[in-house]
């Protein structure tokens, strides 16, 4: 079982970047140290009050920091994007990761974004399939002509191809079965949400095969896993510390209309909701409830997001470590 982290590099608007900044790739040191296999940074555009990276160039910095560690988005807006844009970007991390780059993408749902970027929400499901379509050629073709609804080129030639060959891996997310079938056409696997209740995944993970199949890929696929995970010197101290942040986090979630993310009177039912998405507890507690996981599901990839806002620094670290005591 290969275990990686995910963060979304976010903050609080009482909080100095520069501090997140450092704090950051000192957790990415530390996971890299600690034998964590990958790291993916999400992506969210016009995101305040609550302050966070953009994910590319973030990509780009910390590639030395994470050496070694498949690297990656999670999840790219391709939807919103320019596809020529996000390939050579996408072609040139994976140069500065040494050839383990992943490109995660997803949809998007925050209309906030979709009108920021200039794009219908509407058009977001054609244009992640055609976006996908033009990667693909562009990080594996010497010149590409596409005519689509919604992109042309003509003998374009990309500037920068990935050093992984014939290409890096794709996955996508979503949390809707539409979207897993999807991802089963188009990517290489499908990318599991922590939004995503356990008792779905290993549901979706089927309906992911089945579709595999009947298109005629091979559908012996590990999909990668995302989880919310603290684990604490005990219980008690688990629950107690990720509670604020956790439910902060989540929250904001469920106002900006993610799937999945819980609604109504999110604090009355945040330990319900946290039992049903959440890797919160004792190391045993986690390192059971893990293994019972990933035998439901068999997955052997996971995804640990360690740190949210308000989360003191130590208490990352801390966690990282004993995280890697399951490693």
């Amino acid at each position: 079982m290969r275990i990686g982290m995910f963060t979304a590099s976010q903050w609080r608007a009482d909080e100095d970047p520069r501090a997140v900044l450092a704090d950051l790739r000192q957790q990415i040191r530390a996971a890299r140290d600690n034998g964590f296999s990958a790291l993916l940074l999400g992506q969210h555009v016009v995101s305040g009050p609550m302050g966070m990276f953009q994910t590319n160039p973030m990509l780009g910095h910390i590639a030395e920091d994470a050496a070694g560690m498949q690297i990656g988005p999670g999840v790219l807006l391709l939807s919103m994007m320019n596809p020529v844009l996000a390939a050579e970007e996408a072609a040139t991390i994976d140069w500065l990761s040494d050839g383990n780059y992943v490109l995660a993408a997803g949809l998007g749902y925050r209309t906030e974004e979709f009108q920021a970027m200039g794009v219908d929400i509407k058009n977001r499901v054609g244009r992640l399939t055609e976006g996908l379509e033009i990667i693909k050629r562009l990080w594996t073709e010497e010149t590409v002509n596409h005519d689509g609804r919604y992109f042309q080129l003509t003998n374009a030639k990309a500037g920068v191809r990935p050093k992984q060959q014939p290409r890096p891996p794709i996955w996508l997310g979503g949390d809707v079965e539409a979207a897993v079938r999807r991802a089963a056409r188009l990517a290489d696997a499908w990318l599991v949400a922590p939004t995503t209740p356990f008792d779905r995944v290993a549901e979706f993970i089927g309906a992911f095969r089945e579709e595999r199949k009947k298109v005629g890929l091979p559908a012996d696929v590990k999909c990668p896993i995302v989880r919310e995970c603290f684990i604490g010197r005990d219980a008690a101290h688990a629950r107690e510390i990720s509670r604020g942040p956790l439910l902060a986090k989540y929250a904001a979630y469920a106002s900006w209309g993610q799937e999945g993310a819980a609604s109504g009177d999110f604090e009355t039912a945040f330990d319900d909701f946290s039992a049903a998405h959440f890797l919160v507890g004792d190391a045993i507690e986690v390192r059971d409830r893990l293994q019972q996981f990933a035998e439901a599901t068999g997955s052997d990839q996971f995804l640990m997001r360690v740190h949210w806002p308000g989360l003191e620094q130590s208490e990352a670290l801390a966690n990282i470590d004993r995280i890697a005591k399951l490693i």
